[in-house]
């Protein structure tokens, strides 16, 4: 590996790293605010990895967080596991998709919000084999849009902060 790989590398594994000790610390010890809606702390590494390394490296982190944090939750392939799975997979292809439109990080950041509830409302759905679940919904697309905003303008503000570093990244990158 050249400095520039191992560089984008150490990026990567702390980005992941921040997203699962965000994950762990919101199921831990915040949990839920209203019913089953969270704020989605991690979301906000994952808008923070698509705008600096990029799409490939945004689903290498939410993957991470998805696997590893349920690991350490004692939850790997249960039931939690395949609703967040659900929420990210739906979120993950929303962000690209975003990402392709050049859409702005807060829209993104609401849309995002929106199909990671909306895949958990289906992985539940399924796995429960209960349709009637699909009630609950409008109420978590409403609270979507809030936690949304919440969390596309604290990824905004912390990437306003950290743009030297961006700029070293990209810098390094492209050599």
């Amino acid at each position: 590996m050249t400095i520039n790989k191992n560089r984008h590398f150490v990026y990567l594994t702390l980005l992941s790293a921040m997203a699962i000790t965000l994950n762990l610390i919101e199921s831990i010890y915040i949990g839920p605010i209203f019913l089953t809606l969270r704020i989605g702390l991690a979301n906000i590494i994952a808008l923070i990895t698509i705008r600096i390394l990029g799409v490939r490296d945004m689903i290498i982190v939410n993957a991470m967080r998805v696997m590893i944090g349920n690991l350490l939750r004692g939850t790997i392939f249960g039931s939690t596991f395949w609703i967040a799975f659900g929420g990210v997979v739906l979120s993950s292809i929303s962000l690209v998709i975003c990402d392709r439109m050049k859409s702005s990080l807060m829209f993104t950041s609401v849309i995002s919000s929106i199909c990671h509830s909306l895949g958990q409302v289906l992985v539940v759905m399924a796995f429960y084999n209960q349709p009637a679940f699909a009630a609950i919904l409008p109420y978590m697309l409403l609270g979507s849009v809030p936690m949304g905003i919440l969390t596309g303008y604290t990824a905004q503000l912390v990437l306003t902060r950290i743009k030297p570093l961006r700029k070293d990244i990209e810098k390094n990158m492209n050599r």
